[in-house]
């Protein structure tokens, strides 16, 4: 398996200086597929048109944690007001 990742490798090298982005992006997810326990079958046969990678900086830092979002129908609570804050009807 390494050689067939250091011929990936030397291939997407060669395809990066020939200016050939695309063509070296596909074989740097090959090599990344086999990487993670793939098999060379498999990683030459997944389609990785649709897989969207996270651009580094694009939110500042951070960027690696998802956004939430509330379920459906959710409402935010009421926020307390400001003049009554300390006034509890309990005394201390």
């Amino acid at each position: 398996m390494t050689d067939t990742i250091d011929a990936l490798h030397a291939r997407m090298a060669a395809a990066a200086a020939a200016l050939d982005f695309e063509e070296a992006r596909r074989l740097r997810d090959r090599i990344n597929l086999l990487r993670g326990g793939a098999s060379a079958d498999e990683a030459a046969a997944a389609d990785l048109s649709g897989v969207a990678r996270q651009r580094p900086g694009a939110m500042g830092l951070g960027t690696s944690q998802q956004r939430v979002e509330p379920p459906p129908g959710w409402t935010p609570p009421p926020r307390p007001d400001p003049m009554t804050r300390g006034r509890g009807s309990r005394r201390r």
